[in-house]
């Protein structure tokens, strides 16, 4: 995983806590939380505040989720928003966290100047030891205080500023004037300047987690479901009617299409298909070459038509089946057939344009683990997972090729992947496509996406 950190492709946006002042903010909001405190004297936290080398500081992986529900968290900084959040067990989690902090921005710039805030993501769940726990997970709250109780003290000193302005011998009570200049001490004057973080609460739809093995638990949808990438027989009776197997592509691709979930793509506005599809039959090359033993060093794009000459033997049905698809586009060949129990159906696949985009495309990165970009894109922990099983030239390749693309334009790239902008109508067979003369440019820009209808 070294090449990975050197090339900032993991523990990339870390928030640095480097002085001895917010080392000390840190550990009176860790021992807040869990009664531990580090002996480092700088790390990097996520955007939940937890930091990989205090977790092996402390012997605690999972020090700031335990048992991998109520995650805790603690911030030093807005700037932490800007930051990834690392062994999330819970999909849902780094929108939570995000929104909280955009929602509250101000009042965490002020109260996070003086002291760390320290929080927990809370639900009617307290541990997930069967899987029919995760649908009595309704809603996420949002429960957050500075160390020294800063938020919960104004308002008590607000109430009190009530009753001093309300009641009609305020004036003469020692005792009340007293308690406000105490907390007023601590606070500041929440009169010109309120202390107070909004109340937010999230419902918990449609989600993936990493428990069991990993389930995307779709129950807000028009027909429910749970996708399990382990055993679904081991997860016993659940409240959902259909319970799935990634194996299962058929009754997958089904799920998708009655709920509207995924789409192909067919021609979106300033991409080529025929330039997006070469992508995704080169990341499918590299996996067979490379699984060979074929070394890419300083292999370009302009090598790939002969490394799949050379090799057309190790050459899998999904890069042929994409092949029929690219001779489609540009030369108004046959409309290829692929149906759901293709290996390179959910390859033609993104997801719709719906709130839960981003879970679908998550599991389609699963279902199409040769595409590495959208599985580094959408789904980071399997990508890592993977990654370490590669050979060595597949490692390189792809942390080159990641580094030298994606990271140079993830905004413009994610645009261009998951826009939803394309005309949907199936073209005709006949239909023919020109090549366009910047195809290398689009290629970097647009990368492994594009289907068309079956």
């Amino acid at each position: 995983m070294n090449r990975l950190i050197r090339l900032g492709l993991m523990f990339g946006n870390l928030y640095p806590v480097t002085s001895p002042a917010l080392v000390e903010r840190y550990n009176r909001a860790l021992e807040h939380l869990t009664g531990k405190r580090t002996t480092l004297s700088d790390f990097y936290i996520d955007l939940s505040g937890f930091s990989p080398e205090v977790g092996a500081d402390l012997g605690d992986p999972l020090y700031l989720n335990k048992g991998g529900v109520n995650r805790q968290f603690i911030l030093l900084s807005t700037d932490q928003k800007r930051a990834p959040l690392l062994d999330a067990k819970f999909s849902t989690s780094r929108t939570i966290l995000r929104r909280f902090i955009e929602d509250n921005e101000a009042a965490l710039f002020a109260l996070t100047a003086r002291d760390a805030v320290a929080g927990e993501l809370v639900n009617s769940v307290y541990d997930v030891s069967n899987p029919q726990r995760l649908f009595d997970i309704r809603a996420i709250s949002i429960d957050a205080d500075t160390t020294a109780g800063t938020v919960r003290n104004a308002e008590k000193l607000a109430g009190k500023v009530d009753r001093f302005l309300e009641g009609e011998d305020a004036w003469f009570d020692d005792v009340l004037i007293a308690e406000m200049i105490g907390l007023a001490a601590q606070t500041g004057d929440v009169t010109r300047n309120p202390v107070k973080l909004k109340k937010t609460r999230f419902e918990q739809g449609n989600f993936w987690t990493a428990h069991f093995g990993g389930l995307y638990v779709f129950q807000k949808v028009e027909h429910p479901a749970v996708i399990a990438s382990g055993d679904a027989a081991a997860l016993g009776e659940l409240p959902i009617k259909h319970v799935f197997e990634t194996t299962q592509r058929n009754q997958i691709a089904r799920f998708l299409e009655l709920n509207g979930l995924a789409e192909p793509i067919v021609a979106a506005r300033g991409i080529d298909s025929a330039a997006i599809l070469r992508q995704k039959m080169d990341f499918i090359l590299v996996d067979a070459v490379t699984s060979a033993g074929v070394d890419l060093s300083g292999t370009t794009r302009a090598d790939m038509r002969r490394l799949a000459r050379n090799h057309a033997e190790h050459l899998p049905e999904e890069f042929h089946a994409l092949a029929s698809l690219v001779n489609w586009a540009e030369n108004g060949g046959a409309w290829p057939r692929i149906t759901s129990d293709h290996p390179a159906y959910f390859y033609t696949l993104r997801a719709a344009a719906h709130a839960d985009a981003d879970l679908v495309n998550m599991m389609l990165a699963e279902l199409t683990p040769k595409d590495v970009r959208q599985l580094f894109i959408c789904h980071k922990q399997l990508f890592y997972d993977t990654y370490a099983r590669w050979p060595e030239p597949k490692k390189e390749y792809v942390a080159q090729y990641l580094a030298a693309e994606y990271q140079a334009d993830k905004v413009g790239t994610r645009d261009a992947l998951f826009g939803h902008d394309a005309p949907m109508e199936e073209p005709p067979v006949s239909a023919t496509r020109t090549q366009p003369q910047t195809m290398d440019d689009l290629i970097a820009r647009v990368g492994p996406w594009g289907a068309v209808r079956r």
